[in-house]
């Protein structure tokens, strides 16, 4: 310790060592002390040393330092300090008052060739990332920061390493869940310098839950008012996501792009825009354009352009767009990732169509930006912006430009003129008095013409007025007068511009379309100043103007449809080469592609100029030049017969493809068919099978119902024999119960007879009282006759006779009663003295008919339940044969179906043979074709053809 204070500055009595001695000194006590906490003083004064005397502190100590990380590992303290000093002597983030002028090279070069020593062995990384494992505050953080130091200096090397270090990336991706701020926010910079430019470690972290850790700091940090925290997480984000397709797909898979939609809920009271904020705002909407760049591949851009409007971010970043008090820097971004997200997606450019400005009256956002295009007082960066927005809701959105071209024809022009549409703005833009101003709506025109034949007719029927008092002249004339009278207008801006722009647009709208170029041609004064253009020789800044008049008179050859007989094809040559001469034709037309400007325009969709003046071409633009540039020179120099077999050719080329495109149709058709056949017969089946289900699900239930009939019927006839052993307590003198029931009835049957017979007897009795007292009437009158008393006498014998018969019937019916009731009491008796448990004192009788009437009730219910289950028996072999029958239809449709299937299938192989011949005669007419010299398309370029227009943009844009 003695020895730590002199060399710290203590006094003594000799001169004073130097910094070199110094650290010489403690290098050599930390190599050679025993005592651990001599180890520890000196490596704490290296570290003080370590800022100062940088050089000599690396040089000298570097090796006994990492010594000190192998062989020390269980003092935290000593391995904090040692981490310290590394990181001094290799970081280049010295502090401001120890910097010159001049060192700031040397401490770059320094702190890499420290770098490179450290590295050199790969086991030293690998244990700084043990260390970093450590959870002790005082290494795991001085290790990240020496780590993340490495990386700076010697990133891909470092990548490397770690990359092949077993779970090295998994071990880094831990300090994204520590709870110490400090070390989490640090770690999240590590992981920034880690995954820079390098795919492999770039999945690894996505793969290692990076997305759902990331955007739940972002969260907690307060998402776009958060701090500098908010930034860094944001600056990962765009590392992992940029360029990388596989991390795209899985940031989209996983629903995070749904997390995003919060960030951008900015809120009514946008007065608090901070630094911090404009910046955080920034990177976030960066980071959805790396989502919905047009370089990534289109199924990619198209699945997340879909998924940011289903979770509502499109609609997030229209409130921002048309929002009030927003930052210049953040709305021009804004409008930038609008355009990106609806570009190509047709559902988001007609929802994008349908936002209106919170104005009064609403205008539609189009027109809203519009307005700031074509006005001269807006940045510049916010015009090009809108240009750029407007040309990515034109791109392959056939309905977006026929409303814009719609705005623009006589038929729909409001009248009162109370509003303003996009074709007014864009057609005051094409004629104001600013460069730029008629260069952005030439711009914006040509797009909503681009690849679109039947708007470029239409867009001939527009007519403009152009002063009081004149006729009003068409929208090409108007273009080529303005073109014509070149610097005579004075502009604001460029003198070349405005003319750049008109030519673009008339090279866009003539192109293939013959009428067009009919329309143009019809004027007698555009021919000769074309080619006095070209022919001029003119100053640089002119070349350009020259070739751009060049591709136009090309344009006006190659799809010139000879209608006009002074300027037919062969006389338009003639004129070249007679005025201009075919060499120098094909050398101004070359001045296009050789222009500086084009180069940059065709490397992205985005136009992105430094000033105004480097304004000069469009990226679509480039596309159709580099089309036609090859196909115009050959133009040019074929000869008039040449030119008519060309289109005898192309006649004949047109017919068979239009063949081909019949049957080919015939053939997509028949497909079609084919399929809904194949879709009925599976339809079909799927009801076949459903309904053998439901048969053999009826056929189980009715035998689970025949089961149940069958036993039913055991359980009934067990009941019948428990009560024949039951009734047999109530057998007397070999008499059944069921004989007492007969006795009985007999029983009341002569009763009722007896009743009968009582009643006759009464009505004889009345009868016989009557005749006596008109026998007494008849005694009393003399005047009676004798015949009249013998009369009444036979007549009282027959009476007395039946009297008498009666008698005799109810005595004997009596006697019979008596003696039914004489046995019925015996039967009684009988049956009391048998089964005395029935009932007590005389109550057999009773318990009997109770006996009785249950054994009927049951019996009853048992009938009905028989009779309910016949019924239902009955109901289910009608439902069967139904079903049956409904199976035997369903299969006479399917062999139907079968039938028609194979017919289709020989209708499609007679198609196919006469396609073969077909192609047989193409083959035949190519070869001709290129006999004759004439360049042909291969059946792979027809083929590609058909493919869509993203996959060829991004092929051209790879070759350029």
């Amino acid at each position: 310790m003695n020895f730590l204070r002199g060399v710290m500055g203590g006094p003594s009595a000799g001169p004073q060592p130097s910094g070199a001695e110094t650290i010489q000194k403690l290098c050599d006590r930390v190599a050679s002390s025993t005592l651990l906490d001599d180890r520890r003083d000196a490596v704490r004064a290296l570290k003080s040393l370590s800022k100062k005397y940088r050089l000599e502190v690396g040089i000298q100590a570097m090796e006994h330092l990492i010594h000190v990380l192998q062989t020390d590992r269980s003092d935290s303290e000593i391995i904090g300090y040692a981490l310290d000093t590394l990181y001094n002597v290799i970081s280049n983030d010295l502090e401001e008052e120890e910097q010159e002028e001049n060192l700031p090279k040397q401490v770059d070069d320094l702190g890499s060739q420290f770098t490179e020593i450290f590295i050199k062995q790969q086991e030293n990384v690998t244990l700084l990332l043990a260390l970093v494992e450590e959870f002790d505050f005082h290494v795991r953080w001085p290790g990240v920061k020496l780590l993340t130091s490495l990386l700076k200096q010697q990133g891909p090397q470092v990548q490397q390493i770690i990359l092949v270090s077993p779970m090295g990336v998994s071990r880094l991706m831990d300090l994204l869940a520590d709870s110490r701020e400090v070390i989490r926010n640090d770690g999240v910079l590590l992981l920034q310098q880690l995954t820079r430019s390098n795919a492999a470690i770039q999945k690894i972290v996505a793969f290692e839950n990076a997305f759902e850790r990331l955007l739940d700091i972002i969260t907690e940090e307060g998402n776009s008012d958060g701090g500098i925290v908010v930034e860094d997480c944001l600056l990962l984000l765009q590392n992992l996501l940029k360029n990388n397709n596989s991390n795209q797909n899985f940031f989209k898979e996983g629903s995070y792009i749904q997390r995003m939609k919060p960030w951008f809920e900015v809120g009514d009271d946008n007065c608090g825009w901070s630094a911090q904020k404009v910046t955080n705002l920034h990177l976030m909407l960066q980071l959805v354009r790396v989502l919905v760049s047009p370089t990534n591949p289109p199924g990619a851009t198209s699945s997340c352009q879909k998924a940011m409007f289903h979770c509502g971010l499109l609609q997030q970043l229209c409130t921002i767009l048309m929002a009030t008090g927003v930052p210049a820097d953040i709305l021009t971004e804004t409008i930038n990732t609008v355009s990106e997200v609806i570009r190509g997606c047709q559902m988001n450019q007609d929802y994008f169509a349908s936002v209106n400005a919170p104005s009064n009256p609403p205008r539609p956002a189009i027109v809203v930006l519009l307005m700031s295009m074509v006005n001269e007082r807006q940045p510049f960066v916010l015009r090009c912006a809108v240009l750029y927005c407007f040309q990515c809701f034109l791109y392959k959105n056939q309905k977006g430009q026929g409303e814009i071209v719609s705005t623009l024809l006589p038929s729909t022009i409001d009248a009162t003129g109370n509003s303003v549409s996009a074709g007014q703005l864009l057609c005051g833009g094409l004629f104001s008095t600013d460069s730029l101003s008629n260069w952005c709506a030439a711009v914006a025109l040509a797009h909503a013409l681009q690849e679109n034949a039947t708007l470029k007719e239409q867009l001939l029927r527009v007519q403009l007025a152009t002063s009081i008092g004149n006729p009003p002249v068409s929208l090409l004339q108007q273009c080529t007068n303005i073109l014509s009278q070149g610097d005579k207008i004075d502009r604001r801006g460029s003198k070349v511009q405005t003319r750049v722009g008109l030519l673009m647009l008339l090279c866009t709208w003539l192109s293939n379309c013959s009428i067009a170029v009919t329309h143009f041609l019809h004027n007698p004064a555009n021919i000769p100043f074309l080619t006095g253009q070209i022919a001029e020789n003119l100053g640089e800044e002119e070349q350009l103007v020259q070739g751009l008049c060049a591709l136009l008179l090309g344009i006006s050859i190659y799809y010139n449809d000879n209608s006009l007989e002074n300027y037919r094809k062969e006389k338009l040559k003639q004129l070249i080469e007679k005025r201009i001469g075919r060499e120098n034709f094909i050398e101004k037309l070359g001045f296009i592609s050789k222009h500086e400007l084009y180069s940059r325009a065709a490397q992205k969709p985005q136009p992105s100029f430094s000033s105004p003046d480097h304004m000069m071409f469009d990226h679509e633009f480039t596309k159709l030049v580099k089309e036609l540039e090859g196909v115009i020179s050959k133009a040019i120099y074929k000869s008039s017969e040449e030119d008519k077999k060309e289109e005898e050719v192309k006649k004949t080329l047109e017919q068979h493809d239009n063949i081909v495109t019949h049957y080919k149709k015939v053939i997509r058709e028949q497909d079609q068919e084919l399929e809904e056949l194949k879709q009925r017969v599976n339809t079909l089946t799927s009801q076949n099978e459903q309904l053998q289900a439901t048969v053999t699900q009826q056929v189980s239930q009715i035998q689970q119902h025949k089961d149940q009939y069958n036993l039913l019927k055991v359980q009934l006839g067990k009941d019948a024999q428990h009560h024949n052993s039951h009734s047999d307590t109530f057998q007397m003198n070999g008499i059944q119960v069921e004989e007492v029931s007969k006795l009985k009835e007999e029983l009341e049957e002569w009763k009722n007879k007896h009743e009968l017979l009582q009643g006759q007897l009464r009505e004889k009795d009345s009868a016989i009282e009557k005749l006596k007292s008109s026998q007494l009437e008849l005694g009393t009158t003399e005047q009676s006759s004798q015949t009249s008393k013998s009369g009444g006498l036979e007549h009282n014998n027959e009476l007395q006779k039946e009297l008498e018969m009666l008698r005799t019937q109810v005595q004997l019916q009596s006697a019979e009663i008596s003696k039914l009731q004489l046995e019925n009491q015996k039967l009684q008796v009988t049956n009391t003295s048998a089964d005395p448990a029935l009932g007590d004192s005389g109550s057999t009788a009773p318990n009997s008919s109770e006996l009785e009437g249950r054994l009927q009730q049951e019996i009853r219910e048992l009938k009905s339940e028989v009779k309910a289950l016949s019924e239902e028996k009955e109901s289910l072999k009608q439902h069967l044969d139904s079903s049956s029958s409904t199976v035997a239809i369903l299969q006479d449709e399917k062999s139907k179906l079968q039938q028609e299937v194979a017919e289709s299938k020989k209708e499609q192989d007679d198609l196919l043979v006469l396609l073969a011949d077909q192609d047989q005669k193409l083959s035949a007419l190519k070869i001709k074709l290129k006999d004759l010299g004439v360049p042909v398309e291969d059946e792979d370029d027809i083929e590609s053809g058909d493919q869509g227009d993203e996959d060829e943009d991004g092929d051209e844009e790879e070759q350029d």
